[in-house]
């Protein structure tokens, strides 16, 4: 990708001092001090994303379910209005094009929130099975989208708002007037387990909305949160993200997405992961925590206790959390079993590590 984008906030990043750096296409704030405060701010208190750059998709029309029935794995029938689901686009191939969230809005409308690096794709791949006259409307460029995360998320935002947060379940949104401005989509969704909002909001509005959020929040120490932080968060809650733990190539099963693969129906590539399902996965997708101090490292490899190479790290970090290392990789299955011991090769060293049960730490959703 040559044109790297800028999201519409790229100044008040740059005044707020983030270092910008490109990803999936766009110039983002990776930090604006150090990725462990920012972490830990989100974890004890509250934070706020800016996640401009990811993609929305509006679906409408009496076709639109039969639509995202057919291009994605999991059941959007079960959705209601005001209600969201994490699901992902299967290929033709056996691996996955991309995941994201559904939104019912109406019975007859829907958003889909894909990932920024795949917006154009993700795009090609629906409109290729749009063969019953669905209205699609690409968003992306005309909405900004603010996680607002953290235990003091709620509290931040409510003084926005005269909706009851509260009241908002876990994984469904609603819309109404939030900071002055109306129809601003708040969603009980997020990508850090430590519970708070999503907020999808005009792009002519952002820059006041984001001002008054962090108004709000200033008496909780709201901070501005990188990229670095973000996958921090998402990676102690064992949150796959596409490119590393799921691409093209990874099978959706492997990938433990076996829960949001509804075979009640038939959608794109079905019957072949029907047979794999059947067949029995050989490599499956683990959450590493390390016994040996180590950090590990995408591409690492996973070794077992002989130095026969079983796998590779797909995430890792040091959690800031726990303060050890943890990881996601794939493994070959007979490693699997939560409490496997295993090795990761760092630097022609082999350390010990052992297999273990996402997430590494607990919710505060």
């Amino acid at each position: 990708m040559t044109d790297i984008k800028n999201v519409p906030l790229q100044k008040v990043h740059e005044d707020l001092g983030a270092k910008m750096i490109p990803f999936a296409g766009f110039n983002m704030p990776v930090r604006y001090t150090s990725d462990i405060e920012e972490h830990m701010a989100v974890r004890d208190s509250v934070g706020i994303f800016d996640v401009s750059h990811m993609g929305e998709f509006y679906l409408k029309g009496p076709n639109a379910l039969d639509l995202i029935q057919k291009v994605s794995a999991n059941d959007a029938s079960v959705l209601y209005n005001g209600k969201a689901q994490y699901s992902y686009l299967p290929n033709e191939t056996g691996g996955v094009v991309d995941d994201m969230l559904v939104y019912r809005i109406d019975e007859d409308e829907y958003m889909l929130v894909v990932n920024a690096s795949n917006i154009e794709k993700d795009w090609k791949h629906i409109s290729q099975y749009n063969t019953q006259g669905v209205e699609m409307v690409n968003w992306s460029d005309d909405l900004c989208l603010f996680a607002v995360q953290g235990p003091k998320a709620n509290a931040t935002l409510q003084k926005l708002t005269h909706i009851p947060l509260d009241n908002v379940e876990y994984y469904s949104f609603t819309k109404g007037t939030f900071a002055g401005v109306p129809n601003v989509i708040l969603s009980a969704t997020g990508y850090t387990g430590a519970g708070g909002f999503e907020l999808y909001v005009p792009k002519e509005t952002a820059e006041e909305v984001w001002n008054k959020i962090m108004e709000a929040g200033a008496e909780f120490d709201i901070k501005p949160i990188g990229l670095g932080a973000r996958d921090t968060l998402r990676l102690e809650m064992g949150y796959c993200l596409y490119g590393n733990d799921i691409t093209d190539e990874t099978s959706p099963l492997e990938a433990g997405l076996g829960w949001v693969t509804k075979f009640t129906k038939d959608f794109v590539n079905s019957e072949a992961l029907k047979k794999e399902k059947a067949e029995g996965i050989k490599r499956k997708l683990v959450a590493i925590e390390m016994v040996d101090k180590g950090i590990p490292r995408s591409h690492y490899e996973i070794c077992n206790i002989t130095g026969e190479i079983i796998g590779e790290i797909t995430s890792g970090t040091m959690s800031p959390l726990l303060k050890q290392g943890i990881a996601m990789g794939y493994v070959a299955k007979n490693f699997s079993k939560i409490g496997s011991e295993i090795f990761i090769k760092v630097r022609n060293r082999s350390l010990k590590a052992k297999v273990v049960k996402p997430p590494f730490v607990k919710p505060g959703v």
